[in-house]
């Protein structure tokens, strides 16, 4: 049986009430509770958590999702705190056990210390910006996609731990131009492919 640990990263804050998120970690619950060969653990970090426990449930898990919005273009304030609070929890317990380097020879093996080897994460992002401002010359992102350019930090993150990349998906374009039934088709047929292996016609 496959885990699924699922991270909503969303939250109420300005103008944004989360909701979309809300709606593709609900999405994604669905899908994995759904299946007989999947269990499911969720964390919404806005209804507050305890850092151990959080803790166990990346050790416990086979794959994270991720869900999160981009405020200029970074990972929302509760969700990066999120971050640095629990992974601080996890030094020697099961997410990482140093930055890998060794004293005799310290510049090299950075990033090798992760203990976390053998597990899968997968993320979501939501934005603003149309998906156009990530391709066309002259746009605003110089032709790097979410995943080279604002999320490349975040990527290095996941793989400091040891953990490995599934295919995510970014959804663009939310607050002006929004399709919910759209994007939440094309999410499912998305988690079909990527965890039943099975391709899906659009």
């Amino acid at each position: 049986m496959t885990k699924i640990f699922i991270i909503n990263g969303g939250q109420e804050f300005g103008h944004s009430g989360g909701k979309f998120n809300d709606t593709v970690a609900a999405e994604t619950f669905a899908f994995f509770s759904n299946h007989s060969d999947f269990e499911v653990k969720i964390t919404n970090i806005s209804s507050g958590y305890d850092a151990a426990e959080e803790v166990a449930k990346y050790v416990w898990a086979d794959v994270v999702i991720y869900h999160t919005p981009i405020w200029w273009f970074q990972l929302p304030h509760n969700f990066k705190k999120y971050i640095d609070v629990v992974f601080t929890e996890g030094h020697a317990k099961g997410i990482y056990n140093s930055d890998g380097r060794s004293r005799s020879n310290p510049a090299i093996n950075y990033g090798t210390g992760g203990t976390m080897q053998g597990r899968k994460y997968m993320v979501t992002t939501s934005w603003n910006a149309p998906k156009e401002a990530f391709t066309l010359p002259g746009e605003f992102f110089n032709e790097h996609s979410v995943d080279e350019g604002p999320l490349f930090g975040f990527h290095r993150m996941n793989a400091f731990t040891g953990m490995e990349p599934l295919p995510g998906i970014h959804f663009h374009d939310i607050e002006k131009n929004a399709d919910i039934v759209r994007d939440m088709q094309l999410y499912k047929n998305h988690l079909t492919e990527v965890f039943l292996g099975t391709q899906v016609t659009l």
